[in-house]
């Protein structure tokens, strides 16, 4: 069975990987759109008209499944996506639910784009399940394009992981799939001060769960 995974650039990667080794089985096609990067400053409006054909190809290439390893774009506009698109979309979101639970500080930050911090669904996130919680947002604007491009600056990123760290944060969800390439990297400055979340492993088990209703 063949499966697409789409994101903006090189996050997708990384997932299409992790489905890989869990499920070797699978057809993947990834498909990305790095001519658009980034996709963190775009509205909502702009990021449907680049995506809607994309996905569209990939739907005519067979895919029975799309995997959108892309925070900003399942925030945003997945609802309007699965109008228009007919196979089964899954989603990746910052894990909100899990930090809220986890946190013995009730600090949690959230690593993201601007536009996933901004969406809808992010708010409907916090206040559902982090409204007891202290939820820092620090700026990331540039981390995506600073990986995409591989110019990681490993002072920023001290410096944003650090900052949070000094208000108490315990949990650090990653909510952008570029920062999955620094996860590492983001353990190795928390050590054994923070837990860092991100949700491959939840979407590797949601499309099981569809693969095994289309089989």
């Amino acid at each position: 069975m063949k499966v697409g995974v789409f994101d903006s650039g090189v996050g997708g990667q990384s997932v299409a990987q992790a489905i890989a080794r869990a499920i070797p089985e699978l057809d993947i096609e990834l498909r990305e759109d790095k001519g658009n990067l980034p996709y963190g400053n775009k509205s909502p409006e702009e990021l449907l008209r680049l995506t809607t054909p994309i996905f569209t190809e990939m739907v005519e290439a067979g895919c029975s499944v799309i995997v959108v390893a892309c925070n900003t774009v399942t925030t945003t506009i997945i609802s309007e996506l699965r109008k228009v698109i007919t196979v089964p979309l899954i989603g990746m979101e910052p894990m909100v639910k899990p930090a809220a639970e986890m946190t013995k500080s009730n600090v949690i930050a959230v690593c993201a784009t601007p536009a996933t911090l901004a969406s809808g669904r992010y708010s409907w996130l916090k206040q559902t399940y982090a409204a007891q919680t202290n939820v820092l947002e620090p700026d990331c604007s540039d981390w995506a394009f600073m990986i995409e491009t591989n110019q990681v600056d490993r002072t920023k990123i001290i410096d944003r992981i650090e900052s949070v760290l000094a208000e108490g944060v315990d949990v650090i969800v990653l909510g952008c799939t570029h920062y999955h390439w620094i996860e590492q990297e983001i353990k190795d400055i928390c050590q054994d001060r923070a837990t860092v979340l991100q949700p491959e492993g939840p979407v590797i088990a949601e499309l099981t769960r569809v693969l095994a209703q289309l089989s």
